[in-house]
């Protein structure tokens, strides 16, 4: 098989072997680089994984990358979208008005879409406020966070539930919701080939965001979710990864322990950190001494509160298994070790 490692600049769409090519669509502005979206060949016209980001330079590159590989964008007969994200799902719309196309995802990130289609973007902007406010930030970190316009993708044709083939004559594709990094994520498993399409769930070298689920609720666990859905795709065995960012790998199982056990480490600190700090912590107190690649003084606002989320995900992991407990159920909610 062709090596996909190379740097972002000299990424090409490729032919993979088995019916499958892969085509990287940038992603403006960020350090990802790209999104990698796969085109199967089916009897009936291919089918592609995932769409890009919503953006003119981005649909040109997978437009001429679908070109260059001897397809045509308006052949496509549909998109599996791997969840909400914007770098996976924004160019779908853009895909099915060209060719008809039906665009799928998961029945649990469709309703996500049917959510943020329902607030004007004021009133998403005051509640994301508000968990942040809840979180313990402070207002320049606010307003940086929140200052962000959300894309709202393509409302799907198709809800997917876990165990569900796709509709791909002459393939077997088959749905495994891997919740965690969305509520809906899932992974794809090209079972006649021993492959798994894995988003953003399983990749080589970085792991995915796992913060809090948009419109918050107390009762889930989005990184109890996560942890569970590693040991769903260790459980599939050795099979070759084909993510949506970085490159292909082999062994998808044993990269799933790698991050799951990460996290554990993760959660080992916090827990720490707790019976250390003498007293009850707010969430952004909890960020600010976590371990991160650099000082959290030197975290952009953004970052800062990507941070935040990620702490939340881990003190709520921590409070669903018994380990800590919260102190105050008013703004900021503040927790400790439990005694």
């Amino acid at each position: 098989m062709k090596s996909l490692r190379r740097p972002y600049s000299e990424q090409r769409p490729a032919d993979i072997g088995g019916g499958v090519w892969s085509v990287p669509v940038p992603i403006p502005g960020n350090p990802l680089g790209y999104t990698l979206v796969y085109a199967i060949e089916s009897s009936s016209g291919p089918v592609l994984v995932d769409a890009g980001w919503n953006h003119p330079d981005a649909w040109l590159a997978l437009r001429d990358g679908l070109a260059s590989v001897g397809m045509d964008v308006r052949e496509v007969r549909g998109v599996v979208v791997t969840h909400f994200h914007p770098d996976h799902a924004g160019l779908a719309g853009q895909v099915r008005e060209e060719s008809g196309a039906w665009i799928a995802m998961h029945e649990a990130d469709v309703a996500l879409i049917r959510t943020m289609r329902g607030f004007e973007e004021n009133d998403r902007r005051e509640r994301q406020a508000g968990m942040l406010r809840r979180a313990g930030a402070g207002t320049i970190e606010i307003e940086a966070v929140t200052a962000t316009r959300q894309q709202v993708p393509a409302l799907p044709d198709r809800e997917l539930h876990d165990g569900d083939l796709i509709d791909l004559p002459g393939r077997r594709l088959r749905t495994v919701w891997t919740p965690g990094h969305t509520p809906g994520h899932v992974c794809l498993h090209l079972e006649d080939a021993d492959r798994l399409f894995t988003g953003d769930h399983v990749l080589p070298a970085i792991t995915p965001h796992i913060g809090i689920y948009p419109y918050d609720r107390d009762d889930v666990d989005p990184l109890g979710d996560f942890l569970a859905s590693l040991e769903k795709v260790a459980d599939l065995g050795m099979l070759e990864a084909l993510p949506a960012h970085e490159w292909i790998f082999q062994d998808t199982a044993a990269r799933a322990r790698v991050i799951g056990a990460h996290h554990e480490e993760k959660l080992a600190e916090l827990a720490a950190l707790l019976a250390e700090a003498g007293g009850p912590l707010t969430i952004w107190e909890v960020a600010a001494r976590m371990t991160w690649n650099r000082p959290w003084e030197d975290l952009p606002a953004m970052l800062r509160g990507m941070a935040a989320g990620e702490a939340a995900a881990h003190l709520r992991t921590l409070e669903a298994r018994g380990a800590i407990r919260r102190t105050e159920e008013v703004d900021p909610v503040r927790f400790t070790v439990d005694s």
